[in-house]
């Protein structure tokens, strides 16, 4: 029997209950379908994403409510944007699978992406054929994929190994607008937003990299990583080129040096760059799809995208 469900925007007092719903539904889904035991390991672990998302975007999860019981039966974050919205985590509590509630919050988000005349943009897993379907019943369009690699960081680290004329140095505030211009020009969009909350760093999970042009100081990349109970992975970046994106990416990983694994999207068109990763002792463990819907601008270069944050 269907549930009397009603959508709403979050309140902060439905913090706990999210982020025990985001806990209960990825670790059922990736337990039924991989065999993987607890995913997400705490309670701590999964409200990362109320942690962040009520600091950088208040006011931008949406909850769907069973009004006969008080319960949260799903959640879905979404991050409007200068040049777009980027729709983030949706997860449906597992005791209402099957009773269409993803659909409920994502023509909520549509809604607001077509009041807004802008696309709506978004990566998720390709190896979710139930997730996949919704998105392109609503009229998404995959347009990149990308391979999630995990590796072990070894406690000395790795080599940079930048290229000739090229330096990879930490980003400072003043780099904001050459990193917001960089992005726009790779994969037109705009989240200045984002780049000063990270560069900020007030909650200490942060790093953030640039590779620029010895001579010139001209920026080729920008890089970003968190390291966090609830997420340690590399992304988001973009780069001009795979050799800039290779050195970027390790400079993120020493951030990870010891008994941290993060995880990192790399494009598989991006042939030098994943062989790059291949020889660091990464290993493939799924297969994310950049998708879109309304017209988006292909990329000229080299994009990483994340899970954490979800805003490209």
């Amino acid at each position: 029997m269907a549930s009397n469900i009603i959508i709403r925007l979050k309140q902060k007092s439905d913090n706990e209950a999210v982020a025990e719903l985001i806990r209960d539904s990825l670790n059922v889904w990736y337990n039924r379908h991989f065999g993987i035991e607890n995913l997400v390991p705490s309670l701590e672990a999964a409200s990362i994403y109320t942690r962040v998302y009520d600091e950088l975007d208040p006011d931008c999860c949406v909850v769907a409510e069973d009004v006969d019981t008080g319960t949260l039966a799903g959640s879905c974050f979404f991050h409007p944007r200068p040049t777009h919205v980027s729709l983030g985590i949706m997860n449906v509590a597992s005791a209402y699978f099957g009773q269409k509630v993803s659909s409920k919050l994502l023509a909520y988000i549509v809604d607001v992406a077509e009041r807004r005349n802008q696309p709506l943009r978004l990566v998720s897993s390709a190896m979710n054929l139930d997730s996949f379907s919704l998105y392109n019943r609503f009229g998404f369009v995959p347009r990149v994929m990308f391979q999630d690699m995990v590796l072990a960081v070894p406690e000395d680290g790795f080599s940079v190994g930048a290229p000739a004329g090229v330096i990879v140095r930490d980003a400072v505030l003043s780099d904001v607008e050459a990193i917001v211009a960089l992005e726009s020009s790779i994969n037109g969009v705009d989240r200045s937003k984002d780049y000063r909350y990270f560069i900020e760093n007030r909650a200490g999970i942060w790093g953030v990299s640039v590779a620029a042009n010895e001579a010139t100081g001209e920026l080729l990349g920008v890089m970003c990583s968190v390291k966090d109970p609830g997420s340690a992975m590399v992304g988001p970046g973009a780069t001009r080129d795979e050799a800039s994106a290779a050195a970027l990416i390790r400079y993120e990983l020493n951030r990870y040096r010891g008994k941290w694994s993060p995880v990192v999207l790399i494009p598989t068109s991006a042939v030098e760059l994943r062989r790059s990763m291949y020889a660091l002792g990464a290993r493939n463990v799924e297969t994310h799809v950049a998708q879109a819907r309304g017209e988006v601008a292909q990329p000229k270069g080299v994009v990483v995208p994340s899970f954490m944050p979800e805003t490209a």
